[in-house]
């Protein structure tokens, strides 16, 4: 997960201030040290940290604390609200063309995830209602024609190529074609380097030119750090992007670029890759990103993620799953829908940090624990899921051979399922209605 180490150095520095009455300048720049060393660590620009601290320091030193806050709690709020002016104060939204298709043109270096992030984008889109077309314009990376026409299809997006011809004429043409089918989105995938040189910058210049885009959007790897800021400083030379787009934001990255790359060029972040999936894409709150750099969560991400996921409501099903399971009628059916909206969600580990107050390296988290139950449940019938009593050794040994699993992880399950539903049914008792029902009502796809 991204900036764990971050969140844990910066928590570190941030708790050695407790019990202040006052925040002298001694004590902030002793805190400030160890939060710059921290910076400097997640391979944040130095430029950037060095200015970073002098705002928070300037705002800290003197101040009173405020008679409902600890010292530690007021200089987090400053820190907090720093961080998030250093990535861009507020979510920057697309901007769109008055007249069809808008195109996004996205550039970057090879690797980045351009062309998983040109669908996924679109895959963004047309969940708010846009048809989208994607341009294959990279003629010269083995197989990325045919991976655009991959995922492009996944995400149910049409797709322009037109071999390796002049990259150029296949973004016209794409233009011309999105006309023709009423695309609201033209999304344009190009080639990159592994590194920057002047025929790359020639020729997506020669692009930009042609088919004026609404916006260039520069695709960085967020795992690359300070490399990451550089690419983008000179692209931004180079094209005058629009925006960034951060990739692996997922992975083991220590969180510099994010908290560099609009300070160095000026341009808003405007959405990041959370994960391999094609629906692993978010838009980039500033202030939510700083909120789970410092530790204090981002609950208003976890429930969007919630509400995304919920299916469309059907009030009598609701109302009548609500029934069975105040009754403990829940079935094993029921069991295998939470587990996929589970994952859904982006798993237990991307849940657990988006809750405030989660050490992620304090927690012991198995993303394959839900594998081996969902493969038992399905190796059963539907008679097996609807009715798990009647499992018996004969039938339980079938399911585990079945499932590649043994005949007591079976076993674990049905105990795991049985606690489960006795215990929803305890919720369902006549003094707890009231809960119950508000329970089922916040649960994904119920």
């Amino acid at each position: 997960m991204a900036f764990e180490g971050l969140t844990q150095k910066l928590q570190s520095a941030l708790s050695k201030m407790t019990g202040k009455g006052k925040l002298t300048e001694a004590d902030v720049k002793e805190g400030m040290r160890e939060i710059r060393m921290a910076l400097l660590e997640a391979d944040v620009n130095y430029a950037v940290a060095k200015d970073f601290i002098k705002r928070v320091t300037e705002k800290c030193v003197g101040q009173e604390v405020l008679s409902s806050l600890t010292p530690s709690q007021q200089v987090l709020k400053i820190v907090n609200e720093e961080l998030t002016q250093t990535m861009g104060s507020s979510l920057a939204k697309l901007t769109w063309s008055p007249s069809t298709p808008t195109i996004y043109m996205l550039c970057g270096l090879q690797g980045a995830g351009k062309t998983t992030m040109a669908a996924k984008l679109a895959g963004y889109l047309q969940r708010q209602g846009k048809k989208c077309m994607l341009a294959a314009c990279d003629i010269y990376r083995p197989a990325a024609i045919k991976q655009l026409q991959v995922v492009g299809e996944q995400v149910g997006a049409m797709v322009y190529e037109r071999g390796t011809q002049d990259p150029v004429q296949t973004a016209q043409e794409a233009v011309a074609q999105a006309k023709y089918y009423g695309r609201d989105v033209l999304i344009i995938d190009t080639a990159g380097r592994l590194h920057i040189d002047v025929e790359l910058m020639d020729e997506l210049a020669r692009i930009r030119d042609h088919v004026h885009p609404q916006e260039i959007l520069l695709v960085v790897d967020a795992m690359t750090g300070q490399d990451a800021v550089n690419v983008a400083q000179t692209f931004n030379e180079k094209l005058n992007v629009d925006g960034v787009i951060l990739t692996k934001l997922d992975g083991d990255t220590r969180g510099g670029a994010a908290l560099s790359v609009r300070a160095v060029t000026g341009k808003p972040i405007k959405f990041s890759g959370i994960g391999e999936k094609l629906t692993e894409i978010e838009p980039f709150y500033p202030d939510r990103m700083a909120s789970r750099i410092l530790g204090m969560g981002d609950i208003q991400t976890l429930i969007e993620k919630a509400s995304e996921n919920m299916d469309v409501i059907d009030e009598d099903k609701a109302a009548s799953l609500m029934r069975r399971a105040e009754k403990g009628n829940l079935d094993l059916e029921d069991f295998l829908e939470q587990m996929q909206s589970m994952k859904k969600m982006g798993g237990i580990r991307s849940m657990l940090g988006m809750l405030p107050g989660i050490n992620l390296n304090d927690v012991d988290i198995d993303e394959n624990a839900m594998k081996k139950p969902e493969a038992i449940i399905r190796s059963m019938t539907v008679k097996e899921r609807r009715n798990p009593d009647i499992l018996n050794a004969s039938r339980r040994r079938r399911i585990a051979a079945g499932s590649g699993t043994t005949v007591q992880d079976v076993n674990q399950l049905i105990r795991q399922f049985d606690q489960a539903r006795n215990m929803m049914k305890q919720l369902g008792g006549a003094k707890s209605k009231g809960k119950m029902r508000r329970f089922m009502r916040n649960m994904p796809n119920m």
